[in-house]
């Protein structure tokens, strides 16, 4: 059975881009255009993997990431953050919310899908 990736990110052509590439290497993706979207849509169903932006509107990444964390379903779920932000006290920020990796746009597919294969979730 495909592996579920969850692709937030208030760009719905960034969203495409990933998408495709993960599609490519046989997940599943449910997309949502921001934290909260995310948060709504994820409803006990099972996703083995979010990638998510920092900046969006309603509910920056960071924010999300520490939501998500709250819900017992999605308590171990990595996450990857893909965004424009590069500094370290972003990054510390991310880890101590809970991200497991921090990509910086533009990115590699190749680097995405390297960086998913190790994290997924079994």
């Amino acid at each position: 059975m495909a592996k579920t990736i969850m692709v937030v990110d208030d760009s719905a052509s960034l969203r495409q881009v990933v998408g495709i590439a993960l599609k490519s290497a046989g997940y599943e993706i449910c997309e949502a255009s921001d934290g909260r979207d995310a948060l709504s849509k994820l409803n006990g169903q099972k996703v083995h993997l979010v990638v998510s932006d920092v900046n969006m509107p309603n509910m920056d990444g960071i924010t999300f990431v520490k939501e998500l964390r709250k819900l017992p379903a999605y308590k171990f779920t990595p996450v990857i953050m893909l965004t424009t932000e590069n500094q370290e006290a972003k990054k510390a920020e991310g880890q101590a919310a809970g991200a497991k990796a921090w990509m910086v746009k533009p990115f590699k597919p190749e680097q995405m899908l390297m960086a998913v294969s190790k994290l997924c979730l079994p």
